[in-house]
């Protein structure tokens, strides 16, 4: 499979067809909060959680593993949803977590799932205040630009 093209430009990457900023902070915890994300565990979540994102051209800004919860902040590409993102990671880290640790799942209460329902996800980006004055610029911009094309036209 082909890596796909990326260049940094800045804070921005590109792509062929793209030129993006998408970055989300994460959240999420194990089954019932339990403090289980520690020591072994928390160095495999760490180094899982590199590797899927590396596997997949998703780019770690930031990761904290807590013994309860993880924080993620992530730069995606427009074309990978947040769920699909979830559905990978906590996915294949709970497969891996059950066959490395079988004893996890002799417990009661973990069943087939190691991660709780849902996650947090929040967009990190550019001031909504700094947008609207790029909007009303660009506005402003091209009806400047249109003004010099129309002085040239024979």
């Amino acid at each position: 499979m082909a890596v796909p093209y990326i260049c940094t430009m800045g804070k921005y990457k590109k792509l062929i067809h793209v030129v993006y900023k998408c970055e989300y902070h994460i959240v999420w915890v194990p089954k019932y909060r339990l403090r289980i994300l520690k020591g072994a565990l928390k160095e495999l979540v760490g180094q899982d959680i590199r590797m899927l994102c590396e596997w997949k051209n998703w780019e770690v800004e930031e990761l904290n593993v807590q013994e309860d919860h993880i924080h993620l902040l992530a730069s995606v590409p427009p074309k990978v949803s947040i769920s699909k993102l979830m559905g990978i990671l906590k996915g294949k880290i709970a497969i891996k977590l059950f066959k490395g640790h079988p004893q996890l799942k002799k417990r009661p209460y973990w069943g087939n799932r190691f991660w709780a329902r849902g996650y947090f996800v929040s967009t990190v980006g550019l001031d909504e205040e700094m947008i609207k004055k790029h909007v009303k610029y660009q506005e402003k911009e091209e009806k400047r630009v249109e003004g010099q094309q129309q002085r040239f036209d024979f």
